[in-house]
């Protein structure tokens, strides 16, 4: 077994997962391949116990948050399973042990969390990557795990990489062919940080929802509408239909709205252009009154 963390979480896995922080800690999770069918889905509940096939990988079982089975289809190799495990898979394990699980990017401001929100393809990772050259520190790309609970909403770092487009990575000074591809299914390259990787939980203090638009612009959203924006950049939800998962996820949500600004974040789609969000970014979390507010639904 590898031994790794990820999402504060000890990961002992057949699996060799380089994107990982190599760790010696107590296993939370184990990973290892097995022969999976269709007949056991008769026994997958939609919460705890989950079978399930994914297109262009092949079959996963997870247990309780606790232990995945990796059964890939001939002809997927190490690099498409990494892909699906660290991203779909992972999402329902984390989803799994109770967290809410958001397609968004974020860094450290401030000693906070602020979260970039979208849709697959819409910017967060390379907005991400350009707080990163401003000096921030990354906490996630793409999977953005929250703790809720009475107190503020907590990020859970998840590990160092960051997935680019190679245009965006020559942009920051990476020589694209230089970088690990993600899969060979796409040309997306993996920038693995060195440094800049902030690996202790901490506070939710905003999110923006990633809009297009015709000038840099920062929009409050009102409670109705960032309870929208959450359930509709919830991650796997398809997955966990369950009645307790979905109820948890809705609270959750309205949890989070009533404790976080959330913004819409309106910009043209122009790489030149980063720097002057990041500069945007930075007065909003520093001006602003982030108090919490009300919803109602």
């Amino acid at each position: 077994m590898y031994v790794y963390t990820a999402y504060n979480l000890g990961i002992h896995s057949e699996l060799p997962l380089p994107e990982l922080i190599s760790s010696d800690k107590p296993a939370d999770v184990f990973i290892r391949f097995g022969k999976l069918n269709d007949s056991q889905k008769n026994f997958s509940d939609g919460g705890n116990y989950l079978l399930a096939r994914i297109a262009q990988f092949g079959m996963v079982l997870l247990k309780e948050g606790k232990e995945i089975v990796l059964d890939p289809d001939p002809g997927v190799d190490e690099a498409l399973t990494r892909t699906f495990l660290l991203g779909v898979i992972i999402c329902v394990l984390l989803r799994q042990r109770g967290l809410l699980v958001l397609h968004a990017s974020s860094v450290v401001i401030n000693g906070s969390a602020v979260a970039f929100m979208a849709d697959s393809g819409f910017g967060k990772s390379t907005l991400a990557e350009c707080f990163h050259a401003h000096g921030y520190s990354i906490l996630t790309d793409d999977v953005l795990a929250i703790q809720v609970g009475e107190q503020q909403p907590l990020v859970i770092p998840g590990f160092p990489q960051i997935k680019l487009w190679p245009d965006a990575a020559a942009s920051f000074g990476h020589v694209p062919d230089s970088l690990p591809l993600l899969n060979s299914q796409t040309i997306k390259r993996v920038h693995r940080l060195q440094d800049g990787f902030f690996q202790k939980s901490v506070p939710l203090k905003k999110i923006y929802v990633l809009a297009g638009g015709t000038h840099p612009e920062i929009v409050p959203l009102e409670p109705k509408q960032s309870f929208g924006e959450l359930v509709r950049h919830s991650r796997e939800m398809q997955a966990l239909t369950a009645p307790e998962f979905l109820k948890a996820h809705f609270q959750q949500c309205m949890s989070v709205v009533q404790q976080v600004p959330i913004c819409s974040l309106q910009r043209q789609r122009s790489l030149a252009a980063l720097p002057e969000l990041v500069k945007l970014v930075e007065n909003d979390v520093a001006e602003r009154n982030l108090s919490p507010v009300t919803i109602k639904v």
